[in-house]
């Protein structure tokens, strides 16, 4: 049973690190919303007739 007891232990405090670390990049990481643009050749646009 002790075994069992510090795999739950162990599992328990790797899933709160990844939960925190998550709620840390979540709260304290700002985006930076950048545009963007690119040029499509004409021939990969697809008409309607060419079904």
């Amino acid at each position: 049973m002790p075994t069992l007891l510090k795999f739950i232990t162990f599992c328990a405090v790797v899933a709160g690190t990844i939960f925190l670390g998550m709620y840390a990049l979540a709260t304290f990481v700002e985006p930076h919303p950048a545009d963007l643009s690119f040029t499509v050749p004409s021939d990969k646009l697809r008409k309607d007739d060419q079904r």
